[in-house]
């Protein structure tokens, strides 16, 4: 018999680049084992997801229809989905006073430099978000190939922070 799938939080600050990258890489490569979701801890006033991080995504074959930013209020409450696990993909969010979540899921932090703030031409910043992307992928893909016994409950928090070492 299948395990329901593990649903997995991804947290920033502004929601708009990496974890909007995680979001979408770990539903595209999940195989039902998990569901995705992103969230930031204080999004901007009509955030949007980066252009650019959806054109990386878009590049590499993964969709990004539905994909928005969005505040994390929006799973704490009661009739959100409960998490599994909460890992956060950046250094501010990491610090950050997050809600008492329903479940008191496992967390984990793996910090990615933001790939937004680089400067240069169009290209260059684009090769900062394909960068990013490629090491969100290689940590996601350990995570999806782990098998099921290191995704229960009681070791998923020990498994998400030994992965944080690794790229």
């Amino acid at each position: 018999m299948n395990s329901p799938a593990l649903n997995v939080l991804f947290l920033c600050t502004h929601n708009s680049a990496r974890s909007i990258l995680a979001e979408a890489t770990l539903n595209h490569i999940g195989g039902g084992r998990f569901k995705a979701y992103s969230a930031g801890s204080s999004p901007r006033e009509n955030q949007q997801p980066n252009p650019l991080g959806l054109k990386a995504l878009q590049a590499v074959g993964i969709d990004t229809t539905g994909l928005r930013s969005k505040s994390w209020d929006e799973f704490a409450g009661a009739n959100a989905p409960q998490m599994d696990l909460i890992i956060t993909v950046c250094d501010n969010a990491a610090g950050e006073v997050c809600p008492i979540w329903p479940g008191h899921p496992a967390t984990a932090h793996w910090g990615y430099a933001d790939p937004s703030e680089v400067q240069g031409t169009e290209e260059q910043r684009l090769e900062a978000f394909r960068q990013t992307l490629l090491a969100i992928r290689r940590r996601l893909d350990l995570l999806v190939n782990l098998p099921p016994e290191k995704l229960a409950r009681q070791l998923i928090q020990t498994t998400a922070r030994d992965l944080s070492g690794r790229t």
